[in-house]
């Protein structure tokens, strides 16, 4: 509680420009307003302020830390005064940003968070696709949905469902380059590649990972281009089921390499550690394990 009320000091003095006006608006005395910044700058190991006998002034460091300690304590009072009124209403209530994959958020997600939303009427949200890892603290989401392997620190990873992948690729593209036997033939194909994962494919086998290298032909960062890409016959792709398995089944695409499972990869929701307490933070967890689990709505049909 010291360092939020130094925060707040800080705050309050650079909003006003000198100890004596912030010690009004906070109603302390200016010499607890000077001490509280003293304690930060002491904790941050900076100068934040550059001090004359009339007033003070934001030194360079100070500029950078004013919007991280403007977020913090945001935070905090948006917290708790959010979890005030859902006490006094009995219901969840407040905003939620979100981030999630771009095709993922299309197809599936965005029903599922639908539904929580009518399930919890006095909950918004700001939904961004986007297809990439991103630190949702230094983002400013409340909860980071994604199926890259990352992690960050004062982030909170929590796993949701498997995604699996089929390396495939088109009847006609297969005709003209043959089928690769192995994961190394792959080195020799044409290849449509995820660019946020970058040309490293990843299988298991029985003595252990293979790690091949692949040329690619066409990157990208939409899982929707690549399986265009690839019933068009222009590579070999990497592409997870909730997008590719209408194709598969109709025959757009043929699944290669059955004996060469791909690496395993998670959905994953990152969420900021200071937040994971928040109850819609924990209600909107809760409400994608069970529409997500045992297995997610694409490996149920």
């Amino acid at each position: 509680m010291d360092m939020l009320l130094n925060l707040r000091a800080f705050l309050a003095t650079a909003r006003t420009g000198n100890f004596s006006e912030a010690a009004r608006q906070l109603n302390v005395v200016p010499s607890v307003v000077a001490k509280r910044v003293s304690h930060l700058e002491s904790a941050v190991g900076v100068q934040l302020f550059s001090r004359s006998t009339r007033q003070v002034s934001l030194t360079e460091p100070g500029t950078k830390f004013l919007s991280k300690a403007r977020a913090l304590v945001e935070d905090f009072d948006g917290i708790v005064s959010g979890m005030a009124r859902e006490e006094v209403a009995g219901e969840l209530e407040g905003h939620l940003r979100v981030k999630t994959p771009t095709s993922l958020g299309v197809l599936y997600l965005a029903e599922i968070l639908s539904a929580f939303q009518r399930a919890h009427p006095r909950i918004t949200m700001d939904v961004t696709l986007v297809d990439r890892s991103i630190n949702p603290v230094e983002e400013g989401f409340d909860v980071a949905l994604g199926g890259i392997s990352s992690s960050y620190d004062g982030v909170l990873d929590e796993p949701l469902c498997p995604i699996r992948q089929v390396v495939c690729a088109a009847p006609e593209y297969l005709a003209e380059h043959g089928m690769p036997a192995h994961p190394r033939d792959l080195a020799d194909y044409p290849c449509i590649v995820f660019r946020p994962t970058g040309t490293t494919w990843m299988f298991r086998t029985q003595r252990g990972p293979i790690e091949v290298e692949v040329p690619a032909r066409l990157a990208t960062n939409d899982t929707s281009m690549m399986l265009a890409a690839a019933r068009a016959g222009n590579g070999i792709a990497v592409l997870p089921t909730y997008i590719s398995r209408e194709a598969l089944a109709a025959g757009g695409l043929v699944a290669l390499l059955p004996d060469f499972p791909l690496q395993e990869i998670w959905l994953k929701a990152l969420v900021p550690t200071r937040k994971a307490g928040t109850r819609r933070i924990q209600a909107l967890l809760a409400h994608l394990k069970e529409q997500l689990s045992p297995a997610p709505p694409w490996e149920r049909a």
